[in-house]
């Protein structure tokens, strides 16, 4: 059972019945289907159905000789809005199933965004025509979360903003640079790096570590597309998953100057989101790549 189906609101599927008749309505009824010939005996085939605002189940198999489908793999997806990024991305295949997860390098974060891609029939179809193609393409982000938690915002006025906006662009360089091999660079990062341990380290004694932390972007778990976020909420509603009737929040994040799209089951939230909020939760990672 896959653990972020509740996300999209599933939650009432928890045994191997009601989640066989779910897979089968998908198979039945997939409103976006794809096949892609592998080689001259194996392909691959990519199905999907909506289930709500572009959100919904996708599963992943082939087709045999005589027309029938296996399975390999399903998940729950969310389809983001917009470019969130533009990077050069690797793409690694998964040991044990037919999935993939993309990774980029973007200084905004400070670390490797690692992701589980979407559209792998896209990215199939595309390497077979051209093994070695570039694939430096716009990144549409999208998570899902099985908890969180509303917090509220750090307040702070014009010249505050203005200050912070100036040290991320200028620090954002600095790690271009410092990628680059520049030692100047490099020596300024560890210097603030050394500044920020000092500062929270002082502060943290009187106060809350939420009143310091504005918002982050943690690897979460062992599993590489997982992370650990706090995020200021742009934009929030309601959504109905149209099979089970249940309600779920879909939120506009920003997290660390990246926009991105999150759904989160009414039932697993603590606390009203609402614009001008920060969210504060564990999330799977999921992109789409537009070639």
């Amino acid at each position: 059972m896959h653990s972020y189906l509740r996300a999209v609101g599933f939650s009432d599927i928890n045994n191997r019945t009601d989640l066989n008749k779910l897979i089968k309505l998908v198979i039945e009824k997939a409103s976006n289907r794809k096949t892609v010939q592998i080689s001259h005996q194996t392909s691959f085939t990519e199905m999907s159905m909506k289930f709500g605002p572009n959100f919904g189940i996708a599963i992943r198999g082939e087709y045999d000789q005589d027309d029938v489908f296996h399975m390999d793999n399903y998940f729950p997806y969310l389809v983001g809005t917009g470019t969130n990024a533009r990077e050069e991305v690797s793409i690694n295949k998964r040991v044990d199933t037919e999935s993939y997860t993309g990774m980029c390098d973007d200084y905004r974060l400070g670390v490797s965004l690692i992701f589980y891609l979407q559209n792998v029939a896209d990215y199939l179809e595309k390497k077979n025509h051209k093994p070695k193609m570039d694939l430096n393409v716009p990144i549409t982000l999208a998570a899902l979360a099985l908890e969180g938690k509303v917090i509220l915002p750090i307040e702070k006025d014009e010249i505050q903003v203005r200050n912070i906006k100036a040290e991320k662009a200028n620090r954002n360089q600095l790690i271009a640079e410092a990628k680059k091999g520049n030692q100047d660079a490099i020596d300024s990062l560890t210097i603030d790096d050394i500044d920020t341990y000092a500062m929270v380290s002082r502060r943290s004694k009187k106060e809350d570590i939420y009143s310091i932390v504005d918002t982050c972007f943690i690897p979460f778990g062992s599993e590489s597309d997982n992370y650990s976020i706090i995020a200021m909420i742009l934009d929030s509603k309601i959504i109905t998953n149209s099979y089970t009737k249940e309600k779920i929040y879909d939120m506009d994040l920003l997290c660390n100057d990246i926009v991105f799209r999150l759904c989160i089951n009414q039932k697993d939230i603590v606390g009203e989101p609402l614009p001008g909020r920060r969210f504060k939760g564990n999330i799977w990672m999921q992109g789409r790549l537009s070639f």
